[in-house]
């Protein structure tokens, strides 16, 4: 028995081998969750399609802008499943040219564009989900980033988009927990994935953070995985709201 059998888990943001959403699944599955991915567009679906079949997993096409699409999916889901336990929100994205010199290069449309798909999704995706997550004890679980609430080079309006996430994690936890519904998020250290190749200069983050650390390293995606495999299962029954920092201990240094 699996700490996660007979569970249901939808997971949105696995674009590659080398997501952490992809890691995600794969701890899940061992763990005996059902599991269902999405893709958004074609080229992704290419991807994602041979690693949801190599873990027998459903998939199914949602584009976060659109709250027809989002219906679509629940309704897969409730097809599918009846009911849902957990759903992963590892979605963001900001045009590159917003992630290039200082917040004031920032455009309206990039702005809206990163707040819309980057933090907005959540609500959205617990606003279509939660008929089939209440009342089962079930969690919702976002993937954020130190950026939210620190400065960091280039990282410019995605942090504000980061920032707008953990906020909702906080209302979105109130708001769901009458009905039983979880929502926490994990604050993840630089990892090297298809989304962070958007950054500018990312490799001096890295190295910065495996120098001040307490650990003096970089985290992988598979530390992500178990801490998401935590919180989704019984053994966070009593937690909500959380932003749980999964970083080497980055997150409480100095100078």
């Amino acid at each position: 028995m699996g700490l996660l059998t007979g569970k249901k888990a939808l997971i949105l943001g696995v674009a590659n081998e080398k997501s952490i959403a992809w890691a995600i699944a794969r701890l899940f599955r061992a763990e005996g969750a059902e599991v269902m991915l999405t893709y958004a567009g074609e080229a992704i679906e290419k991807r994602v399609r041979p690693l949801a079949e190599s873990l027998e997993a459903a998939v199914a096409p949602c584009n976060v802008t659109s709250d027809e699409e989002i219906a679509a999916l629940m309704k897969q889901v409730e097809q599918r499943w009846g009911g849902l336990d957990i759903l992963i929100h590892s979605v963001a994205f900001a045009d590159k040219e917003e992630l290039k010199g200082s917040i004031l290069s920032t455009t309206r449309q990039g702005f809206s564009t990163a707040l819309d798909i980057s933090a907005y999704s959540l609500i959205a995706l617990l606003k279509g989900a939660h008929p089939l997550m209440a009342g089962r004890n079930a969690c919702a679980m976002a993937m954020t980033y130190y950026g939210a609430v620190r400065v960091f080079p280039n990282y410019n309006v995605m942090g504000v988009a980061k920032a707008a996430l953990e906020a909702s994690v906080r209302y979105l936890a109130a708001g769901l927990g009458p009905d039983s519904i979880r929502v926490n998020a994990i604050s993840a250290g630089p990892i090297k994935t298809l989304a962070a190749s958007g950054v500018g200069d990312f490799k001096q983050i890295l190295n910065t953070v495996e120098e001040r650390a307490p650990l003096h390293r970089n985290i992988t995606q598979d530390e992500v995985a178990k801490s998401a495999l935590y919180l989704c299962s019984d053994l966070a029954s009593g937690v909500s709201g959380e932003i749980h920092y999964v970083d080497a201990g980055y997150n409480v240094t100095g100078i």
